[in-house]
C-alpha cells in the first residue's frame, strides 16, 4: 500500500481532542453518533463540497473513550485547501458540537499517514479508590473502585508485562489482526491530593480492548483478589482469560501519539504494516 497523496489533493494532518460520553467510539457508523462522523460532516459543510472526504486516525477509540492528542489526516483537494487553509479551524469550530474540537490543521510532511508512521499512542487511565467516590467534577474521566488499592502490587505486577509480546489473553480477537504489541511503559502514580490514581499505558500500537483488559487485571491485584504474578501468568498462557475484566471507557484518554522525524515517515509506514512474529511462535 503506498502513501503517496493523489495527484492534486493535499494531506492535511489534525491534532484534535474529544470528550468520548456521547460518542459512540470513532469510526463513523450509520445510526450512530461517532466523532469521525462529526468531523467529516463537518468539514463538508464548511468546504461546501458535493463529497465525503475520508479521515484516517491514528488510533481508533471505542464509545465513550476520551482523546487529548488525537491525530487524523484528510487528503484534499489542492484548490479546497488553498481556498480554506486560514479560516478553516474557526470554521470547523463553529460548525462542530463543543464535546470535539481540532486544535491544528496543517499541510502533512511527505510520507506521513496518521496510523501507519506512528511510533507510539500514550494512554492514561484513571482510577480512585476514596470511599466516598469521585468528585463529582471529574466523574466523567475518573472510574471509582469501591475498594482500596495498593499501588505497589499494582505497579509489580505491571513490570513484566512491558516489552513486545503477544497480548492475545488481553484483547477481542479480529480475524487476520496479529496480538504482538511492544509495550513500553505500564505504571501506576497516585495523585495523594486528589486520590486519583493514574495509569500510563505506551505502546507502538494497542490491539481491540488491550488497554481495558491491562487496567482490569491490574485492578484485581490491586484490591489483593489476585496475586502481583497473575497478570502476567495470563499474558503468557496466549488466551483470552474469563477472569480478566474490561472496565469501562470513561477512565481512559488518549493523551499522546509521537512520530519519528519528517524524513523517516515513509520508512515507518511501511515497517508498521509488517505483521510480526515472536521467537518460535506464530504472528498472532
Amino acid at each position: 500500500m503506498s502513501d503517496e497523496v493523489e495527484s492534486g489533493f493535499v494531506r492535511v494532518r489534525l491534532d484534535l481532542s474529544y470528550d468520548g460520553k456521547d460518542f459512540s467510539g470513532w469510526a463513523k457508523q450509520t445510526s450512530r453518533r461517532t466523532v469521525q462522523g462529526e468531523i467529516e460532516d463537518a468539514l463538508r459543510t464548511v468546504t461546501r463540497s458535493s463529497r465525503t472526504y475520508d479521515l484516517t486516525v491514528a488510533g481508533r477509540t471505542d464509545a465513550g473513550v476520551h482523546a487529548r492528542g488525537q491525530v487524523a489526516h484528510v487528503d484534499l483537494p489542492a484548490e479546497v485547501w488553498a481556498e480554506h487553509e486560514e479560516k478553516l479551524l474557526r470554521r470547523m469550530a463553529g460548525r462542530m458540537p463543543q464535546d470535539v474540537r481540532i486544535w491544528r490543521a496543517a499541510e502533512a510532511p511527505a510520507g506521513f499517514n496518521a496510523r501507519f508512521s506512528a511510533l507510539w499512542r500514550r494512554y492514561a487511565y484513571r482510577v480512585a479508590d476514596r470511599p466516598g467516590g469521585v468528585d463529582p467534577l471529574l466523574r466523567g474521566h475518573v472510574l471509582w473502585h469501591d475498594r482500596p488499592l495498593d499501588i505497589d502490587a499494582m505497579n509489580e505486577a505491571a513490570a513484566p508485562m512491558v516489552g513486545e509480546q503477544d497480548f492475545a489473553a488481553y484483547c477481542k480477537k479480529r480475524e487476520g489482526a496479529t496480538t504482538i504489541r511492544t509495550l513500553q511503559k505500564l505504571n501506576w502514580v497516585r495523585d495523594e491530593a486528589s486520590g486519583v490514581m493514574t495509569a500510563t499505558v505506551q505502546a507502538d500500537a494497542f490491539c481491540h480492548n488491550m488497554v481495558r483488559a491491562l487496567i482490569g487485571a491490574a485492578l484485581f491485584v490491586g484490591d489483593g483478589r489476585r496475586p502481583a504474578g497473575w497478570p502476567a501468568e495470563v499474558l503468557a498462557a496466549r488466551v483470552r482469560d474469563p477472569g480478566v475484566h474490561v472496565v469501562r471507557p470513561h477512565g481512559l484518554t488518549l493523551e499522546e501519539v509521537a512520530y519519528p522525524a519528517d524524513e523517516l515517515l515513509a520508512a515507518r509506514a511501511v515497517e508498521a504494516r509488517n505483521v510480526r512474529t515472536l521467537p518460535g511462535g506464530g504472528c498472532c
